[in-house]
């Protein structure tokens, strides 16, 4: 028993030189290495888990940007974050929308993986601004719910420009707007 008690009171004073050394005064800490100092502005505190693509414009050709998001967006706010248009550190690296501001996109549903989006009757968006219609299908299409883009007014299916300068009323996809994404 006397062993095992000078075995511990040993252990004891064996720890307890371990400790942090104790001053009188408080000494500051000089870090070892330094790498180098961060002046410009701070980031967001956590980026977004998801990523988001859009399609904006610079030099009339389609443009894919991913931006980090909290959630995945419906495809409605997808559309109405399109709708929005670049950011103001989108906006300095040359990016614009042909949509911006638009409102008369009423919204969008989802049939059977085709995305119809829905035009209001006094739509400003013309038949040829290829780029307009390309922005909101290589968005959508972007997505892994959606396979094509319709577009309708007035429960109607419209006819709206490929790429090439065609008119159609069918489904359409990124590879109809290929040859305007930048590349």
């Amino acid at each position: 028993m006397r062993s095992r008690f000078l075995f511990v009171t040993l252990g004891v004073l064996a720890l307890s030189g371990c400790g942090v050394p104790t001053d009188r005064d408080p000494r500051p800490i000089e870090p070892s290495v330094t790498i180098g100092s961060y002046e410009g502005p701070m980031a967001a505190a956590s980026p977004g888990a998801f990523v988001e693509r859009l399609f904006l414009v610079r030099d009339n050709q389609l443009v894919p940007v991913d931006r980090r998001v909290e959630a995945v967006p419906s495809p409605q706010r997808h559309l109405e974050d399109l709708v929005t248009g670049p950011t103001p550190q989108e906006r300095g690296a040359g990016l614009d929308s042909a949509l911006a501001g638009t409102s008369y996109i009423t919204g969008v549903r989802l049939i059977n993986g085709t995305a119809v989006v829905g035009l209001a009757v006094d739509n400003p968006i013309r038949n040829d601004e290829t780029l307009a219609y390309g922005q909101i299908v290589c968005t959508l299409a972007a997505r892994a719910d959606i396979v094509a883009v319709q577009f309708a007014q007035a429960g109607r299916t419209m006819e709206v420009p490929r790429a090439d300068g065609a008119l159609t009323s069918e489904p359409l996809t990124e590879a109809d707007y290929e040859s305007l994404i930048a590349g």
